[in-house]
């Protein structure tokens, strides 16, 4: 056998050994191009609806989420020039949290509003939660998770989401809740900071049970 013939022999030989390997990894890549991958967390129910409920404006929320095992539920009020209002430890499904400024006693009585502030007696307009007025962007956040727009919910005939317009002051017996209306826990920074608020209202005059929450939220 000639060198020439060899060489042929050698490169056909080469070529038989290399085309089940080409066709293997043809066989891959075309694999690859009928995978799918697995549909993305997304919202099936995103619901937030701004309500007054006993002169008290709260947020109604309904959340539901798909292709996703996850329930931690957190809502967040965006502050554009300061901290944000957050409120965690929800889960998915429906409820409703008090709008940030706002207090309610145990008993259901309305005691302060965003945007208003107890001085000398009187309610007067401002304080540390005007951006929560008249409307704010609010973050919902699962997995996935969404910003929305949400309007501070309007005052009506039964249900007043302002002090009183005569200027009375709303007073109650009962202690305080918490910033969520479903009893969530406050922290520890929270807690002393609505006392020095309420502490000081108590100077007005005695046996007017006043109280407030001046306060910046700590939770995360």
């Amino acid at each position: 056998m000639t060198t020439t013939a060899r060489r042929v022999r050698r490169a056909a030989l080469a070529g038989a050994v290399a085309a089940p390997m080409v066709l293997a990894g043809s066989s891959a890549f075309a694999d690859d191009e009928t995978y799918e991958p697995p549909p993305a967390p997304a919202f099936s129910t995103l619901v937030e609806t701004p309500i007054c409920d006993g002169d008290v404006p709260y947020l109604a929320y309904d959340v539901q989420v798909e292709n996703t095992d996850a329930t931690d539920l957190t809502i967040t009020f965006i502050n554009p020039n300061g901290e944000d209002y957050v409120v965690s430890g929800l889960s998915v499904g429906s409820g409703r949290i008090l709008w940030p400024g706002a207090v309610v006693a145990a008993d259901g009585t309305a005691l302060d509003w965003p945007g208003w502030s107890l001085v000398n007696g009187e309610w007067v307009e401002g304080d540390e939660y005007d951006w929560v007025r008249p409307s704010v962007q609010v973050r919902i956040s699962v997995n996935p998770e969404a910003t929305v727009d949400v309007a501070y919910p309007p005052s009506t005939p039964n249900c007043a989401t302002n002090p009183p317009s005569d200027g009375s002051v709303p007073t109650s017996d009962a202690t305080p809740v918490s910033a969520s209306a479903d009893g969530l826990p406050r922290t520890g920074a929270e807690i002393a900071a609505y006392a020095g608020g309420a502490a000081a209202l108590l100077a007005i005059g005695a046996g007017l049970v006043v109280w407030t929450r001046r306060r910046k939220p700590t939770e995360s």
